[in-house]
């Protein structure tokens, strides 16, 4: 069965076409997909129903599943979403009163292997095809607000669920620039991040995309020694190649690199830590998450207590590095960052 949730609408045109049907009849496929968000044959009633038929003999619009629907007591909501060869992925809806945020997956686990986060206990399974990635936004938007009702305001993406975004590059930009027609979900790329330990060559090839997002790096250790610890991929993309390629990076005007550190108690946390990082970002427009972080009983971490994350916030401030203290969103249901490993419990 071919997946229609991740074409283009020229390649539902083509479909149709090998189908016998006129080519009018893609366009009316890629509405119902991406602006109504219909993901049933059967919704798209402008169709014929002989038509409708034989979309459901050779087609489906997305195989992925919801399996289990986790809510919280701060509003969030974890997806476990069963993908259509039995694999399980997550997203995470968070609501705000301006905007809403879906963190979303680009990998079955994650092979980059962050000691500080759940995902890297499962490894990698396979990548995400575009159509999946996407599946997630339609999905949980209509979960959330039902199928085709407007949203009330704005849907923020970030690439932090599930995987290594640049481990998955081509399938991650296809679906941003399918999210990005507005003839369909009209999902800007102004409002998507993406994030990445630090694959530096995609970081040069991602500079230079027509469509481009946001971009993060998630850093947590300002020394090569300890970052080969925490972040094994630096082994290979070295902390000086991965400042390097971000002093390198063209920002537009007014945007600023985001730089994600994860806060463990005795770890990365001291004044000596926050030191380190001012000189790092010497020189880059950046700004910097300080995300307390989230304990499984499964990793070794405990958090950083919150005096010691206000004052590591103020060493940054005070040398002009803007720096936000991220609020834990999720935690009692296994939603929070770091947190997702496809888990069946809520396990706060």
């Amino acid at each position: 069965m071919t997946n229609l949730l991740g074409k283009t609408e020229t390649e539902l045109i083509e479909f149709v076409r090998e189908l016998g049907e006129a080519p009018f009849r893609g366009k009316q496929i890629y509405q119902w997909i991406y602006a109504r968000r219909a993901l049933e044959f059967a919704q798209m009633t402008d169709l014929s129903k002989p038509l409708r038929e034989k979309l459901s003999q050779t087609a489906v619009v997305t195989e992925t599943k919801i399996e289990r629907v986790f809510y919280s007591s701060d509003g969030t909501r974890r997806y476990l979403l069963r993908l259509g060869d039995g694999r399980e992925a997550e997203a995470v809806f968070m609501p705000e009163d301006r905007r809403d945020t879906i963190c979303i997956s680009c990998q079955v686990g994650c092979a980059v292997g962050c000691k500080f986060c759940m995902t890297a206990q499962l490894g990698v399974k396979r990548n995400m095809s575009a159509g999946e990635i996407i599946s997630q936004v339609v999905i949980v938007l209509n979960e959330v607000y039902g199928v085709g009702s407007e949203t009330p305001h704005g849907t923020n993406l970030v690439f932090m669920g599930m995987g290594e975004s640049f481990l998955n590059y081509q399938e991650v930009m296809q679906s941003i620039r399918v999210m990005a027609d507005q003839n369909g979900l009209g999902i800007s790329p102004k409002r998507v991040t993406v994030s990445t330990s630090g694959i530096v060559p995609r970081i040069y090839e991602f500079a230079n995309e027509a469509v481009r997002p946001h971009l993060a790096i998630s850093l947590s250790s300002t020394t090569e020694e300890q970052r080969n610890d925490l972040m094994p991929i630096n082994r290979k993309y070295t902390l000086a190649d991965l400042m390097k390629a971000c002093r390198e990076y063209p920002l537009d005007e007014r945007e600023r690199m985001t730089f994600e550190y994860v806060m463990l108690e005795g770890v990365n946390d001291s004044d000596e830590d926050a030191r380190r990082l001012v000189k790092l970002l010497n020189g880059i427009r950046a700004k910097v998450n300080l995300i307390p972080h989230n304990p499984a009983p499964e990793l070794p971490y405990k958090a950083s207590p919150m005096p010691r994350i206000l004052a590591f916030q103020k060493i940054l401030t005070d040398k002009d590095v803007p720096a936000f203290i991220r609020r834990p969103r999720g935690q009692d249901i296994s939603a929070a960052c770091g947190q997702l490993a496809a888990r069946h419990q809520a396990q706060g």
